[in-house]
């Protein structure tokens, strides 16, 4: 399965972003790479079943670019497949629900959790991060998109 999305993997789990053109997706993931994630794919993501689940990966002309609105398409960056954990629509900060009900993305492999951010808002990192613990139940929700 190829999306039109950008996926990045944070200590080997991916996250999924999705949205249109100009929605952040590029510049969430370089935001993030600047804190130790990881690029999976720019633009465009491969989507594969396995034995534990969907893995991303990049088409293979696309392995190790990456988009930088404004600067240039960068090659040869680290990159790697991921088994994906989490999937993320990037959307308009008034479409996101303050406490979001719980949501899946049907994936290769399985139901994945989902959830919408705004890319640009500057705490999306530190969200994400939250986001993909309580998604690997590190961390417990109380209310919103992974409680139980």
């Amino acid at each position: 399965m190829m999306l039109h999305g950008s996926c990045v993997a944070f200590q080997g789990a991916g996250v999924l972003f999705l949205g249109p053109s100009g929605s952040g997706k590029s510049d969430l993931v370089l935001r993030l790479m600047q804190r130790g994630w990881q690029l999976v794919a720019d633009d465009q993501v491969v989507l594969e079943e396995t034995a534990e689940g969907a893995r991303a990966s990049a088409p293979a002309p696309l392995a190790g670019l990456l988009e930088v609105r404004g600067v240039g398409l960068f090659q040869g960056l680290p990159h790697g497949p991921a088994p994906l954990r989490l999937v993320v629509d990037l959307a308009p900060r008034a479409a996101i629900p303050r406490l979001p009900e719980p949501r899946g993305f049907a994936a290769p492999g399985g139901a994945l959790p989902a959830l919408s951010l705004h890319a640009f808002d500057a705490s999306t990192p530190a969200k994400l991060e939250l986001a993909l613990a309580a998604a690997q139940a590190r961390l417990r929700q109380r209310a919103g998109a992974f409680a139980a």
